[in-house]
């Protein structure tokens, strides 16, 4: 298995986790709500926390679908701005980065 295969499988693991994940999310947040208004309040704080890590979670998936075009495109792992390499490093780090070190600094 080459570089590019590794990673996309680590980009199709995480995509597959985060779906699971959001799904799970949604169903909370569509769940029944409380009558007794100490309940509501704690689980409308609940929702807020629940929908930041959707949103975290949806700007992850499109960050993923992005990063997967590139393989389809055959330009994985170069920086889309200045088309230099992104390092092995940042890539294990970060698999769907779309820029290299120092464009990602300016």
């Amino acid at each position: 298995m080459n570089d590019v295969q590794a990673y996309e499988k680590i980009l199709r693991d995480r995509q597959r986790e985060l779906q699971s994940r959001l799904s799970r999310i949604d169903v909370d947040l569509g769940r029944t709500k409380e009558q007794d208004s100490d309940d509501r309040a704690t689980e409308s704080e609940n929702d807020e926390v629940l929908e930041g890590l959707g949103q975290a979670g949806q700007e992850e998936l499109r960050a993923i679908g992005a990063a997967l075009g590139r393989i389809e495109k055959g330009t994985y792992g170069l920086c889309v701005h200045c088309g230099q390499p992104i390092s092995g490093k940042r890539l294990e780090a970060v698999p769907y980065a779309p820029l290299c070190e120092d464009c990602m600094r300016h």
